[in-house]
């Protein structure tokens, strides 16, 4: 009997969902002081935090603003590109799978 129990037994290969960040694209338009405040209202970043991602986008072209579960992403994705468009700026903010 423990032999047909054996023969039953499979391994079952747990995958962990595709996690995404939420990329923040330089331009010359939006200023940095509103997206520090996307930073801290969308992201929950501190002060600090924000300001070191403003500067990396500045610098680097872009910067990760956080980085979450695919339905989070967008949701975080849509709600700052809500806000930039209210404002009337062009921030491009895209997601990136890991």
């Amino acid at each position: 009997m423990s032999k047909e129990l054996a023969q039953t037994i499979s391994r079952t290969e747990l995958k962990f969902p595709s996690r995404y960040n939420v990329v923040f694209n330089n331009d010359d338009l939006t200023p940095m002081d509103f997206v520090i405040q996307l930073l801290i209202e969308v992201f929950n970043k501190s002060l600090d935090q924000a300001t070191a991602i403003t500067i990396s986008i500045h610098n680097e072209g872009k910067g990760v603003a956080g980085t979450y579960n695919h339905e989070l992403a967008e949701q975080k994705q849509g709600e700052a590109q809500l806000l930039t468009r209210h404002n009337g700026y062009p921030l491009k903010i895209t997601l990136e799978k890991m």
